[in-house]
């Protein structure tokens, strides 16, 4: 029987290509309209592009049934904007809370060393494009955002990872990222090592577009299906 995938849509999401990724390995996959709706599915997605600023659509109401479906046991996945929404907030829009699940907080690419070294951060992140930073007197750009094919390097063993080489490739388009911390699974390197992908139990999300990695990203896709279906 194919799990039944519940995907958000806050009006923020590339839906039409998750919802092909998603029935590529077999998904049934439904938007729902309400949120009592997620009780008929299996396991939710909250896919996501731009900026943090747009979660806030996801009200009171959403955040309470997406809290009560992860306490019932259905798995979880944050692709994108929606992984970065899973922890507590963002330095995007800081006035926005995330969904807090997952502790942290999201900062832009350029202040990923700094938030590493120092919870609190150091400093305000800028308006934007290529942040200049020094290292061993030598200077150097993050580009911003970061579009494009990079690696992706799993730590150890994970049921969201299984199968995918170190070095495999993914796509990301982003400019802000969660700094490497407890439930880590993945990192990417764009100026500073990032999460690529985080879990902690069947709470799941990628920084990276599954939708548009190729095999990688239907390999991942799948074995959030298997989560869902406890395998």
């Amino acid at each position: 029987m194919r799990p039944r995938v519940a995907l958000v849509d806050y009006g923020a999401g590339n839906l039409t290509s998750v919802r092909k990724a998603l029935r590529a390995v077999d998904a049934d996959v439904f938007v729902p309209a309400a949120p009592p709706e997620l009780r008929a599915a299996d396991a939710v997605v909250i896919p996501g592009v731009g900026h943090f600023g747009a979660t806030a659509a996801i009200d009171a109401s959403w955040r309470a049934a997406l809290v009560a479906s992860v306490q019932s046991g259905r798995a979880l996945l944050g692709i994108c904007l929606g992984m970065q929404w899973l922890f507590d907030a963002s330095r995007e829009a800081p006035d926005v809370p995330g969904l807090g699940l997952l502790s942290g907080r999201s900062v832009r690419l350029d202040q990923i060393s700094a938030e590493a070294e120092s919870p609190r951060g150091l400093g305000e992140p800028g308006a934007g494009g290529p942040a200049r930073r020094s290292h061993g007197g030598l200077r150097f750009e993050t580009k911003i955002p970061h579009v494009g094919w990079n690696e992706i390097v799993p730590l150890g063993l994970s049921a969201l990872l299984a199968g995918v080489a170190t070095g495999a490739q993914a796509y990301f388009t982003h400019s802000f990222a969660v700094p490497v911390g407890q439930d880590t699974i993945a990192v990417t390197t764009h100026g500073a090592a990032f999460a690529s992908a985080v879990a902690r139990d069947r709470v799941c999300g990628v920084q990276f577009h599954p939708e548009k990695s190729g095999d990688v990203g239907l390999a991942v896709l799948a074995n959030f299906l298997r989560l869902a279906k406890g395998a």
